[in-house]
């Protein structure tokens, strides 16, 4: 059964920096692009940065120069490190695994991580 299990996250203050982790089981993970989203209430789903099966990044322009996402194949693992965090990166961030298979998304989803910036 496919899972992607979330940890890290947390309450920081302005400036500060968070980790979040999420490892996959039940899916053969190198094959899969993987990102990480976030989300606050009231408004739509934001793709905060992707990493490719190869390794590659792109990140949104709120938050490229302070996050930096990572992968390791060998432990299934997709890290997002956030640093100088502010107060509009408050959301509940969730990872994504997503492959295509000609016009045909697969795509998994976190439980979500909690990540609040506080003054």
């Amino acid at each position: 059964q496919m899972q992607l299990v979330e940890s890290g996250g947390g309450m920081v203050q302005p400036g500060g920096s968070l980790n979040l982790s999420c490892v996959a089981s039940g899916i053969i993970f190198r094959e899969y692009w993987m990102r990480w989203f976030r989300q606050v209430p009231g408004k739509e789903r934001e793709l905060v940065g992707s990493i490719t099966r190869d390794g590659i990044t792109v990140y949104a322009d709120s938050v490229k120069g302070r996050f930096t996402l990572s992968r390791d194949n060998a432990k299934a693992m997709v890290n997002l490190h956030m640093t100088n965090l502010q107060p509009e990166d408050t959301a509940v961030y969730y990872c994504n695994a997503v492959m295509w298979v000609g016009a045909n998304e697969r795509a998994y989803w976190g439980q979500g991580s909690q990540v609040t910036v506080f003054s």
